[in-house]
């Protein structure tokens, strides 16, 4: 049996339910990420003790009576509770296509979670699952010291030079606050960023107050002036610690304390008993230079895939019209590039 849900209560239910999840599947997270024409909503499959759970923002297609479904901004895709190798989702693709089809879906996209593997099993013979590319994990549970172990040469020295000169606090007042989100607004400038990663104040607030998740925002101060340097958010789920927004001042990139407070994280979340640091990947989930920069912390990496499926064909191929459009292309859904 298949529900649609799209309220907070329900949907809580439902992640407690499940064997794990992160908080890129929250109620919270898909209200403070919603635009203005997207609903948050979560559709969820039950058959005999198993449960299946896949979280969307549903879109409307302008100038039509059509929707499609997107993932919010981070690793999403279906949960689940006692799924294993030998599930068949055959009775699950069905009642999930005619869900579709009752909601006038066109197409499905979904970033997936590296480390929900059963997601596989799941989305099998549903669309496409390509790769993009790959995320880096520190393993928590090893010790300390055999984490460290895995640092390149130059990300140890610059740590180590770094904790000489700065500190790390846990960003409290409001003052606070607006100090990291004025140095990750700094960040975006110099990256010349996509305006989608230039989120309000207030959201960063939001984000903040939400209780089905917590966030810790660390602040790198220099230690002779307490002028704050660098700084990210940290959000803590279950077992799983997420690097997500995070910058540093232009005029301290020389010193590099986007070390400091990973390092820092690292140490936080492991006398916490967390299991999983996910530093992500590369811009793009391209292997490059801020791919190489979470490599020198650890040498283990997850695949990171998406989710692609077109519903409904003939469609799809009208909504792309006349654009010409690259066989070779990777963005999805075509007719909204």
């Amino acid at each position: 049996m298949i529900e649609v849900i799209d309220n907070e209560k329900d949907w809580k239910q439902v992640l407690l339910s499940c064997d794990s999840y992160d908080f890129y599947h929250t109620y919270d997270y898909h209200l403070i990420s919603k635009k203005e024409d997207e609903l948050p909503i979560l559709i969820t499959y039950q058959e005999n003790d198993k449960t299946i759970a896949i979280p969307f923002l549903k879109r409307t297609i302008d100038n039509t009576a059509f929707f499609d479904l997107t993932s919010v901004y981070g690793y999403a895709g279906p949960i689940y509770k006692n799924i294993d190798a030998s599930f068949n989702n055959g009775l699950f693709r069905t009642e999930l296509e005619q869900v579709f089809s009752e909601l006038s879906i066109v197409s499905v996209f979904s970033r997936l979670h590296p480390y929900l593997k059963k997601q596989s099993i799941v989305l099998n013979n549903l669309g496409q699952t390509p790769t993009l590319g790959k995320v880096v994990n520190i393993n928590l549970t090893l010790p300390l010291d055999e984490q460290r172990m895995q640092y390149g040469k130059s990300t140890k020295n610059r740590t180590n030079k770094c904790r000489r000169l700065c500190n790390v606090v846990l960003a409290k007042t409001d003052e606070q606050i607006n100090s990291f989100i004025d140095v990750y607004y700094e960040n975006m400038d110099r990256l010349s960023a996509n305006k989608d990663y230039y989120f309000s104040r207030k959201y960063f607030f939001d984000f903040l107050k939400c209780t089905d998740f917590e966030t810790d925002i660390l602040l790198v101060q220099l230690e002779e002036t307490g002028e704050v340097i660098a700084g990210s958010m940290f959000v803590k789920t279950n077992d799983i610690v997420q690097f997500h927004l995070s910058g540093t001042r232009n005029s301290a990139l020389n010193l590099a304390p986007a070390n400091l407070f990973l390092d820092e994280m690292r140490v936080k979340a492991t006398e916490q008993d967390y299991k999983i640091f996910n530093l992500g990947g590369g811009v793009g989930s391209k292997e490059d230079s801020l791919f190489n920069f979470k490599s020198s912390f650890s040498k283990e990496h997850h695949e990171f895939k998406v989710w692609k499926h077109i519903v409904n064909n003939n469609k799809y191929l009208e909504l792309i019209g006349d654009k010409e459009i690259d066989v070779n292309e990777q963005f999805f859904p075509l007719y909204r590039k």
